[in-house]
């Protein structure tokens, strides 16, 4: 099976696929055999005393009500706030409700996804009608069972608290009506309720997977126990594009426990009777590698090529009016360069997956984000008809967008395949978690703009040159040379101004890449704010006056910033020695404002507070919403402040939290968030608070020395977080 895995090109001679042939066609289908897992606390597989109404909806004679729950959760709360939308319209009980991971099928794929997975901010998002729409069918067949049953018309009866009531006064439990409900056609318009009728949308919830996450009986991946199972871990090539060359098999098996050494293309794993037993046995190889292929990239020749793009002619994501005109004209002239660092995910959960991978079928058990095109890649890579390949889906100890990847579920696959279809958990070590991951890719852009002697910016000019994640992950996804994820952020950029350009130049610097927290926007947002603050200071203006002066037409942007600024008492001066920084971006369709208030001495950075506002349109629950925009900022502060991947020789330096240090307890801030009360569309709100953290806190950091910081992370510049 060594042929069969490789982190920059799968090589996979002899099925003749390649990684960007199977990522392509996993995107481009659907189909394939998938089981629910039942994770403790979180509900159970049906049993014979429930009745489905839909497939979203099962009730049970106790007046339980499990809801399926078509989205990863992986920390962001989806288990709980899909399942309100379900009961909202089922009018439920919610004290009988209980989600459960659903069975993976087309019927439950993401419409603004296309297939069955999570990323993007897409889950309320994507779910909001189809969910309530499911809970509103169930509702008016549970209605007209009680109608059929009392021979009256279903306009005399009510639905509300998981029973039904006709206006005589008699009632019934939909556990007593779910049977015959059950049996009747589904409506195929049910009325949805207004939002003024909402009983439980909007209203903070506590998670219904609180309490198995405290008590530790939540079902993680890497707590997946099978009978007889075995243990992996793995070693991948140190260089990308590396191969494996040769390795003695020999001090791996004389370690007590161990029972094969399987060999990839690109890596050794040991599987043993447990992890430290393969980790012993890894530890005891001499590998060698062939580097014939690998990269040598490295921070000269990284800086060298993306320098090199800017004499290059860029794809035109936006152009509208003459720039170069407009600019030139103007007043005064501004131009800045920025640059940004790969970073890595770091997930809390490393990369692990348990297959058992037989002749004929395949069951694997997975932190996933993406199980469909999952069981697609498996099928096609290994040979598996359809329906053959099942993939039960766990909680995810973070994803982040790593855990869409297929990188280690191939490999768990491979090497179940490779000990006689044996169930086998290959578990990686944090060191290939860090060294091997698809990195958020690195950055460099030119900016420059031209503001009249009233304060208006007359242009806009961008031109960003950085690796693209379509052009390995979806390459149709790439037209005329532009990538628009890599951009989204700085086209339709919400400030006014009189003409504006935005081009890209695609630069592969041989480092896999693939989709980080809030994917281009953690890019483009430090850009585009940071760079405005620039234009601010230049003609005397306040940050915050000035980026309103910008919003004419944009009433919800200068809501969310007036929030925000009322919030941090922007108006009268910080205390001394404190000083603030702000930035607003939006992305995944909602809009975040946030002011950093920090203190500066000697280099000594205090992130004291930050003050946080969305707008996510409907906001269905605000505790996790709050929970989500706090989780995003210490994402996107722990970057900021110490976020970096460098390569040497095209190997990565930081191998674990000690060179690659996410922020600890004693430097958290205060963080504040208000929620913008909005009848607009659904937007995300697990990845968008990430964007403005950076460039508020390089905006405040200014405040206090003059300097502008135009590249993260802080900490190659001298600072270091207090505490």
């Amino acid at each position: 099976m060594q042929n069969l895995i490789s982190r920059r090109q799968s090589n996979a001679e002899r099925s003749g696929l390649n990684r960007r042939f199977f990522l392509k066609a996993g995107l481009a289908t659907t189909g394939g055999l998938f089981v629910t897992i039942a994770l403790p606390g979180i509900g159970n597989t049906a049993n014979d005393s429930e009745q489905a109404l839909t497939a979203w909806v099962r009730i049970g004679p106790d007046n339980s009500i499990t809801i399926a729950i078509p989205s990863a959760e992986m920390g962001q709360g989806v288990t709980t706030s899909l399942a309100m939308l379900v009961a909202e319209e089922l009018e439920a009980d919610w004290a009988n409700v209980r989600p459960e991971l659903a069975q993976t099928d087309k019927v439950f794929a993401n419409p603004k996804i296309g297939m069955q997975a999570t990323f993007g901010s897409n889950s309320i998002r994507g779910f909001f009608d189809p969910l309530r729409k499911a809970g509103a069918t169930a509702r008016e067949m549970l209605r007209q069972a009680a109608a059929n049953e009392w021979n009256v018309p279903i306009d005399e009866c009510v639905a509300k608290s998981s029973r039904i009531t006709h206006i005589s006064g008699k009632s019934l439990g939909y556990g007593k009506l779910a049977g015959k409900a059950a049996d009747l056609p589904m409506p195929e318009a049910p009325t949805l309720k207004p939002k003024s009728a909402w009983n439980i949308i909007g209203k903070p919830t506590p998670r219904l997977d609180t309490p198995q996450k405290v008590n530790g009986t939540a079902g993680f991946g890497i707590d997946v126990t099978l009978p007889d199972l075995l243990i992996a871990t793995i070693a991948i090539s140190p260089r990308f594009g590396g191969k494996l060359a040769s390795v003695d098999e020999a001090p791996a098996m004389a370690v007590s426990g161990v029972k094969s050494v399987v060999k990839l293309q690109d890596a050794v794993a040991v599987v043993a009777e447990g992890y430290w037993q393969a980790r012993k046995g890894l530890l005891a190889l001499d590998l060698k590698w062939d580097n014939a292929e690998a990269s040598s990239a490295d921070a000269t020749s990284i800086a060298k090529a993306l320098e090199g793009g800017f004499s290059e002619e860029g794809a035109v994501a936006e152009n509208e009016g003459d720039v170069i005109a407009a600019i030139a004209g103007a007043k005064t002239h501004i131009s800045a360069t920025y640059n940004l660092p790969f970073l890595a995910h770091t997930t809390m959960e490393p990369m692990n997956a348990t297959a058992m991978a037989g002749d004929d079928a395949c069951e694997i058990w997975a932190p996933t984000q993406a199980p469909q095109l999952q069981a697609q890649v498996i099928g096609q890579i290994f040979g598996y008809k359809d329906g053959k390949v099942k993939v039960n889906s766990t909680f995810l100890g973070g994803g982040f967008g790593r855990k869409s990847e297929l990188d280690f579920i191939i490999q768990a696959v491979a090497i179940s395949k490779s000990v006689g279809g044996k169930p086998v958990k290959l578990i990686w070590s944090r060191e290939e978690d860090v060294q091997h991951d698809f990195y958020r890719g690195a950055a460099m852009a030119n900016m420059s703009a031209g503001i009249d002697a009233q304060g208006n910016v007359t242009g806009w000019d961008v031109k960003l040159v950085a690796p693209s994640i379509l052009a390995r992950a979806y390459p149709p996804g790439i037209k005329d040379g532009l990538d628009p994820l890599s951009v989204e952020g700085l086209v339709a950029a919400p400030y006014s101004f009189g003409a504006r350009k935005v081009s890209y130049v695609m630069k592969d610097l041989g480092v896999p890449v693939g989709f980080w927290r809030s994917i281009g926007n953690s890019v483009t947002g430090f850009l585009a704010e940071s760079f405005v603050d620039e234009m601010a200071d230049a003609i005397g203006k306040d940050p915050v006056e000035f980026r309103l002066g910008l919003l004419g037409d944009k009433p919800r942007h200068r809501a969310v910033l007036e929030k925000a600024a009322k919030m941090a008492n922007w108006g009268n001066a910080p205390a001394s020695g404190r000083f603030r920084g702000v930035a607003m971006h939006e992305s995944m369709g909602s809009i975040v404002a946030e002011i950093v208030e920090i203190s500066l001495i000697n280099k000594s950075l205090r992130v004291h507070q930050v003050d946080c506002v969305i707008d996510c349109g409907v906001a269905v629950n605000p505790s996790t919403i709050i929970a989500q925009m706090e989780g995003g900022i210490v994402y996107g502060l722990s970057a900021a402040l110490n976020g970096e991947v460098t390569l040497q020789n095209g190997q990565v330096e930081q191998s674990n939290f000690d060179t690659k240090t996410p922020l600890k307890m004693a430097q958290m801030p205060k963080i504040n968030v208000a929620i913008i009360d909005s009848e607009e569309a659904p937007g995300g709100a697990g990845e968008p608070s990430t964007p403005p953290i950076g460039p508020a806190l390089v905006n405040a950091i200014y405040q206090s020395t003059g300097q502008r910081l135009r590249s993260l992370p802080i900490s190659a510049h001298g600072y270091a977080a207090d505490g």
